[in-house]
């Protein structure tokens, strides 16, 4: 379990190369600026920045699969959490971070230009009315509860999608309430970064599915 700054640093180092982390460090910077200036996170997190944010995000990598040529959908990215981590990661990965706030648009499309991140876009509008294409992963942290997300996002979902959902102690909670046929897709994960957390993963939803 992740219990400090440099614990969170270490882990993130080890799943990415000097590049990687390099565009990583700079995230950071920019995320501090910009907070001073719009409430993207709490400025207590940033205390905890590589914990809470960073490495927060980039377990998901661990429950992702490695080999897909689908986009990475990340929903109500926010701040870019966990999408634009996904991001500088995986640079070579093309990745569609969903946000409607316009401020948060203007600073996930100013970092995206500042680290170069040329497979990585915005679609600047809310989910409901993005066109539906395959995803192979999909991704949201504090976007809404399970059972609405599913309903909101499985037109992006094919049988070989991944679903990765960190979800705090609601994980368990959140996956007994869906209904049957969708339950016996999905588990939890503890999550590496906070033992009170879990992450909801699944695998293989299509629209049709009950």
């Amino acid at each position: 379990m992740i219990s400090s700054e440099a614990d969170a640093r270490a882990f993130v180092a080890a799943r990415c190369d000097a590049d990687s982390l390099a565009r990583l460090d700079r995230l950071v910077e920019l995320l501090r600026i910009e907070n001073m200036r719009q409430n993207l996170v709490s400025a207590a997190s940033l205390d905890a920045v590589w914990q809470r944010h960073i490495a927060d995000s980039v377990q998901l990598l661990d429950h992702a699969p490695r080999e897909t040529d689908m986009p990475w959908l990340d929903l109500g990215t926010g701040a870019g959490f966990p999408g634009l981590v996904i991001a500088a990661m995986r640079p070579d990965r093309e990745v569609v971070l969903v946000e409607s706030r316009k401020r948060r648009i203007e600073w996930l499309t100013e970092v995206i230009r500042v680290l170069k991140l040329a497979r990585c876009s915005v679609r600047a509008e809310r989910l409901e009315t993005v066109t539906t294409f395959p995803a192979g992963v999909i991704s949201a942290r504090a976007f809404a509860p399970l059972s609405k997300l599913v309903a909101l996002a499985r037109r992006f979902s094919t049988s070989d999608t991944a679903w990765l959902l960190p979800k705090g102690r609601s994980a368990e909670q959140e996956v007994t309430e869906l209904p049957p046929r969708l339950r016996k897709l999905f588990h939890v994960e503890q999550s590496a970064t906070d033992a009170d957390s879990g992450i909801v993963v699944g695998r293989g939803i299509v629209s049709s599915e009950a």
